[in-house]
């Protein structure tokens, strides 16, 4: 038991962080060595919005926060219900810059 608290890792949450970011759109890329997902928040009527928050990730990291999410998805719908899943809203994306190519 004194190994388990020898690789605890105290964290800090700020007031500011702790109110969060609200986030309606998520957008995700990536590279052979990194994960850049960035959360957006979208008005409904407004032909912009705005990157609030980015996380970058590596590929290790992005596969466990995939388990991650899985394993909380699971808890919340066996204590909540099912979460319905709606179609994918088609939104045309641009960022400002030219379109990438293939």
């Amino acid at each position: 038991m004194g190994e388990e608290k020898e690789n605890q890792v105290q964290i800090e949450l700020n007031a500011e962080t702790a109110d969060g970011i609200y986030s309606n759109l998520a957008v995700i890329n990536h590279s052979p060595s990194e994960f850049v997902l960035d959360f957006i928040q979208m008005m409904p009527g407004l032909p912009k919005a705005r990157v609030k928050a980015r996380v970058i990730l590596t590929p290790q990291h992005a596969k466990r926060l995939i388990v991650a999410l899985e394993d909380n998805v699971s808890r919340f719908e066996s204590a909540h219900g099912k979460i319905s899943d709606t179609e994918n809203p088609k939104v045309p994306i641009q960022f400002g810059g030219p379109a990438g190519q293939a």
